[in-house]
């Protein structure tokens, strides 16, 4: 006798979780570093460390946060590629790394990428 709502109820209720689902995945765009022909083969990438304090470096030598930008415009403006790995050492700060970031984007470098933990860590 009472079936027939409770069998609306349920349609209703499946639309909904259905719905919820579509709209709870989301998706992160990567992009892949292209291999390099050319110029560039032999390069080192360029890595900046962020230490706790903050203590920033690039490729192992310390820069200070003032200069930080200025010396990364320095070392991109002949390169075509803008590509930077940033290494987050533990005990830094989310913030640290954050503004690490932003910095590197205010200077031109359009990717940014996640050093590997052995990379940076065992040097």
């Amino acid at each position: 006798m009472n079936v027939t709502p409770m069998l609306d109820v349920m349609l209703v209720l499946l639309i909904i979780f259905i719905a919820m689902s579509i709209r709870v995945h989301t998706t992160v765009d990567g992009v892949l570093p292209a291999p390099c022909t050319g110029a560039c083969a032999g390069s080192t990438p360029i890595v900046l460390e962020v230490r706790p304090g903050p203590a920033y470096s690039i490729n192992k030598s310390p820069v200070a946060q003032a200069e930080l930008r200025d010396r990364l415009l320095g070392i991109y403006s002949g390169r075509p590629e803008k590509v930077i790995q940033i290494a987050g050492y533990p005990g830094a700060s989310y913030q640290d790394v954050i503004t690490a970031m932003d910095i590197a984007r205010g200077a031109g470098i359009s990717v940014l990428g996640i050093a590997p933990r052995e990379s940076y860590l065992h040097r």
